[in-house]
């Protein structure tokens, strides 16, 4: 059965995000990008792109090119907000879903679209409904593969609607711009123009192998094969309802260790709550890694205890990210606990200590970051010392 696959995405996110916090800012050339020296443009509105100016530019080369262009700062939790409610509009139609990114996801629609007289009628609805009911615009790619209909959903923004044939490839795919094709980004762009790689169609019909092994390693033969219109990739949905996971969908991609170690330590500390609230431990751990061309590898680990504590959760998972992952940009990292049928309950006497390890670990990075002569301590702390003073008088 041949299947349906949309692509949608959320045109220009966390441009229109802020729009809808502040209706002044329609149309005019907005930028989000965060408030330091080093930082990158988010995303743009599609004023301000009609200047040049695109996501990963530095501020001062966005703001050369768009004298005029407004510096917002991010709302993560608005944009979270937002996301939320799009997937779940989503999940309306079908559970099977594969969330990209925070303003993008893969939905098999074989079963959901067969109900409609027109197969375009799903996406007219679809759309219609993420514009009306979320505000936000959107704009929709169909294929037989989840490539296919992620490039159908690059070529009209924003609002549009593209289906994508594998017998038009040829015709509309191949005539695009390399750096057009998903998995050509800004670093593989110039070893594509070397090899006088310059459309999609060059590297579909590229001569020498070996060559491009040189530029996509292990990623030589899924690369030609996206470029004819081929991926046997199929949606890979969220964890397990046996398992408790949580996961970070990044808005770049990141190469550095202290980053990683960074955001690990972050979703261990999530899931640990989690974990508590729901009085649960488990003795298998696993991560998942979604890289930059949106490869998903997750790997496993038996642990000899039942754990839900945040520090044992980080140092686990540090483990298998440095075992399994192979150095290229990361889009996604996720952690997860299974196996609860084996753990214990955990006691009040074990919520107690949970907390209070949380807390020290807290306070020990504040203090780790201060630069004043003083020191951060619980106030618990305090008390014990100021009755021990009180009692030795």
């Amino acid at each position: 059965m041949a299947r349906v696959y949309f692509h949608i995405d959320l045109n220009a996110f966390f441009a229109n995000a802020e729009i809808l916090l502040d209706p002044s800012l329609k149309g005019k050339p907005i930028a989000v990008a965060g408030q330091t020296r080093r930082s990158v443009v988010s995303t743009a509105s599609y004023e301000a792109r009609r200047f040049g100016v695109h996501s990963g530019q530095s501020i001062s080369e966005a703001k050369r090119l768009c004298p005029n262009l407004l510096l917002i700062e991010h709302h993560f939790h608005w944009y979270q907000t937002l996301s939320e409610q799009f997937i779940s509009l989503i999940k309306g139609y079908t559970d099977e879903i594969e969330q990209a990114s925070i303003d993008e996801c893969y939905a098999d629609m074989t079963i959901p679209i067969a109900r409609y007289p027109k197969p375009l009628d799903l996406a007219v609805e679809i759309q219609r409904r993420v514009l009306e009911e979320v505000h936000l615009p959107c704009s929709i790619g169909i294929g037989p593969n989840m490539f296919l209909a992620k490039m159908g959903s690059d070529l009209k923004k924003p609002m549009g609607i593209t289906v994508m044939r594998l017998r038009e490839v040829e015709q509309t795919l191949w005539p695009l711009a390399i750096q057009e094709m998903r998995g050509i980004g800004a670093k593989t762009l110039p070893y594509m123009e070397e090899l006088g790689i310059h459309t999609i169609a060059d590297l579909a019909n590229y001569p020498d192998f070996h060559a491009l092994e040189q530029v996509f390693g292990k990623n030589t033969q899924r690369m030609i094969d996206r470029a004819h219109g081929k991926d046997d990739r199929q949606i890979v949905k969220e964890y397990d309802a046996k398992s408790m996971g949580v996961s970070e969908t990044l808005l770049e991609d990141i190469v550095e260790e202290e980053e990683i170690r960074g955001i690990i330590r972050h979703l261990a500390r999530r899931l640990s709550k989690r974990l508590v609230q729901e009085e649960k431990a488990g003795v298998q751990l696993s991560i998942r890694i979604k890289y930059h061309d949106f490869t998903v590898i997750d790997r496993q680990m038996q642990l000899l205890t039942p754990t839900w504590r945040s520090d044992e959760l980080y140092t686990y998972a540090m483990q298998l990210v440095e075992s399994h992952w192979d150095g290229e940009p990361i889009r996604l990292l996720g952690l997860s606990v299974s196996d609860f049928s084996q753990a214990r309950q955990i006691s009040l006497f074990d919520l107690q200590q949970s907390h209070a390890q949380e807390t020290y670990d807290v306070i020990h990075e504040l203090n780790k970051q201060l630069s004043l002569g003083g020191k951060l301590v619980r106030a618990s702390t305090l008390m014990e010392i100021e009755h021990g003073n009180t009692s030795s008088h």
